[in-house]
């Protein structure tokens, strides 16, 4: 994507940013009595009706979680006007990207005179008596539809779902979103079905003109841009550390080049499976930047089913590793179900070929085993989330089209291993509640362990070593046949709580729910072992409020956070896995990184490719980067 795109995606993501957080703060403070000084009101006013008082409470019981995690009531309001606003972008985003795959019918780019829409008020006439003909009921309906499978972004129940933009607001949304600069370039196809229940209604032979939606990167820069330069710019002046983990994390969001992504890529999972092969797979040809040495030799892996190879990005941003890691695994998954000598699986124990006899099995299952399966993204910013999941969700259904799969015969994409590092912030009352339906003194004390532990989690994300707080059942004195590990016993009572707060209509319980599920999905990725682990990771000082916790935990890498994600790379490597990552370029010559150099890397895992780029990759980061290539020794 050239410079003058992004440069208008920039300018678009900015207005639309700006339109966002007006409405809203408009909304909070003239309606609800939310002021953005921290001012809020006891009660929901008498000016509210039945309905208005119900977001009052959801809204209020938002900006308490957020107070309830350390910050004034005034950082607490900014927060969730921000939140409100991303989230509402992101929407709007999808829908337009979606509209270009085929994925939904035309919903938002011409408005109320979408196609999509026009159909809806077929099926329901008496929607026009509704002040906008019922086109935002519309819109939440796919919103609904969409959350079947893209929950983290689409689900109206989360707590940045509350407010909805006015009509002026709206339709100036939709004008940035639609606007001629965006939808210019050439022709191109895309091949569809026939409109029909429940389908994309696409005609079989969809031509339009080729936009920046069609393009995975678009969501990425959308994502790098809802903050500004002069945001940036800003903190560093007043700041030289990170003060906070949003800091932590808006410094360092920088689009990783998608030949870096490939290089990276290609000489991991690439290489990892090359070597499984014994050299003998389509991937030898397709890694275009994989290294071989002419004449090189090299001991053979085992082969392992594809199910069992796990790909971790720990600071996943956009999910922009994880989406070309996927292009690769659809071709292993294949070969693998080709080869005879295949081996069975740790999670069925079969092989591919006898829990998929057909091809065309294997390849309505293959984008969802995928997901579930092989890729895991962290990442301390609650966007990634939403982004990452969708841009793999999208590339499901890429597969999905590829294969001449249509959408009313496409399985559900159920599970992805997307997980938000946040702290678990536990309201007090809830929290005892939560306890004490566990009936288990010894479990609660785990418990809020881990509550106390994850205090840092938005800060440190991975680099926090969650996993070891956990103490399986034979550490317990239990027997492990007879008792299932603590974790699995909190998860089991949180879906049991989760279920209990959605009967109530308990906006607080939901809310220590879902940060209480965020924190064992990062416990599960901590206790994973992965045979790849890819990054782009954060850079420079960390966060100050974590300093102590930092350098106490990576006395041996706490002088930049890049050459701790390193250490914690390799920690989270199974024996011959690879890491590949780009980071600055200092810590392969620089005398304070020497203990990184000789302890962590020379003793632990060792170079394998490596380039030197130089500056200038990064986009608008000051830094001159290395990509480079480790494998743990044995």
């Amino acid at each position: 994507m050239d410079k003058e795109t992004r440069n208008r995606i920039e300018r678009a993501t900015q207005a639309a940013r700006g339109l966002l957080e007006q409405d809203f703060a408009d909304q909070l403070e003239g309606v609800f009595d939310i002021r953005l000084d921290g001012t809020l009101a006891a009660e929901p006013g008498s000016h509210l009706d039945a309905p208005q008082r119900v977001l009052w409470r959801k809204l209020m019981a938002a900006v308490e979680h957020h107070r309830a995690s350390g910050q004034r009531a005034s950082e607490a309001v900014a927060t969730y006007l921000r939140e409100a606003a991303f989230t509402m972008l992101n929407r709007f985003v999808a829908l337009k990207m979606l509209e270009a795959r085929g994925l939904v019918q035309e919903c938002v780019s011409r408005g109320e005179q979408s196609a999509g829409f026009k159909e809806f008020c077929g099926l329901a006439p008496g929607l026009v008596q509704l002040p906008d003909r019922g086109y935002r009921l519309y819109i939440e309906s796919l919103f609904d539809e969409l959350s079947t499978e893209v929950k983290v972004l689409f689900d109206r129940r989360d707590r940045s779902s509350v407010l909805w933009p006015k009509r002026a607001t709206f339709e100036r949304l939709l004008e940035i979103l639609n606007a001629a600069d965006l939808s210019s370039g050439e022709e191109s196809s895309v091949i569809g079905r026939q409109s029909s229940a429940g389908d994309s209604g696409l005609t079989t032979e969809d031509r339009r003109p080729k936009t920046i939606w069609d393009q995975d990167e678009t969501i990425g820069w959308v994502y790098q841009f809802f903050n500004g330069q002069d945001e940036r710019r800003k903190m560093r002046e007043e700041s030289q550390a990170p003060r906070n983990s949003r800091e932590l994390a808006v410094r360092n969001q920088f689009f990783t080049p998608r030949y870096v992504v490939q290089f990276l890529t290609d000489n991991t999972l690439g290489r990892i499976w090359y070597e499984m092969r014994g050299t003998k797979t389509v991937l030898a040809d397709q890694c275009e930047y994989m290294v071989r040495k002419p004449g090189e030799s090299f001991a053979p892996r085992a082969k392992k089913d594809p199910r069992d190879l796990r790909v971790l990005d720990p600071a996943c941003g956009s999910g922009h590793f994880l989406l070309y890691a996927f292009d690769l695994l659809l071709v292993i998954y294949e070969e693998a179900w080709a080869d005879p000598e295949s081996p069975k699986s740790e999670a069925t124990g079969r092989t591919l070929a006898e829990d998929y006899p057909s091809l065309d099995g294997l390849r309505r299952a293959v984008p969802g085993l995928v997901l579930a399966h092989n890729l895991y993204g962290v990442d301390i910013d609650p966007r990634c989330a939403q982004i990452a999941q969708l841009a793999l969700w999208m590339r499901a259904q890429k597969a999905y089209r590829d294969f001449g799969i249509g959408r009313a015969e496409r399985p559900q994409i159920r599970r992805s291993n997307i997980v938000v590092a946040e702290p678990l912030v536990a309201d007090e009352q809830i929290a005892k509640e939560f306890v004490a339906k566990l009936d288990d003194p010894e479990l609660g004390r785990l418990f809020m362990s881990l509550v106390e532990s994850l205090s840092l989690a938005g800060d440190l994300g991975l680099l926090l070593r969650v996993e070891h707080l956990v103490a399986h059942p034979a550490k317990r004195g239990q027997t492990a046949d007879l008792f299932a590990p603590p974790e699995d016993q909190i998860r089991a009572a949180l879906d049991r709580f989760t279920r209990e707060a959605a009967r109530t209509g308990s906006t607080r319980r939901r809310l220590f729910a879902d940060d209480a599920t965020h924190g064992m999905a990062l416990l599960g990725v901590a206790e994973t072992r992965f045979d790849v682990v890819l990054m782009n990771p954060p850079f420079g000082a960390g966060s100050a409020r974590a300093k102590q916790a930092f350098e106490t935990a990576y006395p041996r890498t706490k002088n930049d956070v890049y050459a701790a994600f390193v250490e914690r790379a390799i920690e989270l490597l199974s024996a011959g896995g690879r890491i590949g990552a780009i980071t600055s370029r200092t810590g392969f010559f620089l005398s304070s990184f020497q203990r990184w150099r000789e302890e962590v890397l020379l003793q632990t895992a060792p170079p394998v490719v490596f380039a030197d780029l130089g500056a200038g990759v990064l986009d608008s980061a000051m830094v001159e980067t290395a990509a480079y290539c480790l494998e743990k020794s044995n």
